[in-house]
């Protein structure tokens, strides 16, 4: 039997989560997982750890930069990984990974673009 779209966003969320968790080394307080056409855009929330909310408020751009440099450099690390899970859920070859973070926020959103559209409306 087919997953419905709902399984499959809730599953490549879990899947997020543990990744999040065993390689970053901290989850997210809340997931989010939309699929629209051949893209499968993840929202991460409250993903700072304390020591990063502490960099952030610095008042030059030196701390935020860094957050945001180190948290690309990890990615860029683990893409191989988050591919991976990605192509076992959802059954499809990712093509190109996106992401970026807010230091503002303590959000990440994280964009997979497929080869071919997930589900047909």
């Amino acid at each position: 039997m087919a997953k419905t779209k709902g399984q499959v966003e809730a599953e490549i969320s879990e899947a997020i989560v543990k990744f999040e968790k065993e390689y970053m080394g901290r989850g997210p307080e809340e997931t989010k997982t939309y699929i629209v056409e051949d893209m499968i855009l993840v929202r991460l929330i409250g993903v700072l750890t304390p020591a990063e909310k502490q960099l952030a408020k610095v008042d030059d751009e030196t701390g935020r930069g860094l957050i945001k440099q180190v948290r690309t450099k990890l990615i860029e690390k683990g893409r191989v990984l988050l591919e991976a899970m990605v192509q076992d859920i959802a059954g499809r070859k990712v093509k190109t990974l996106h992401t970026d973070i807010s230091t503002t926020s303590g959000e990440r959103v994280i964009i997979f673009v497929l080869d071919a559209p997930l589900f047909h409306d």
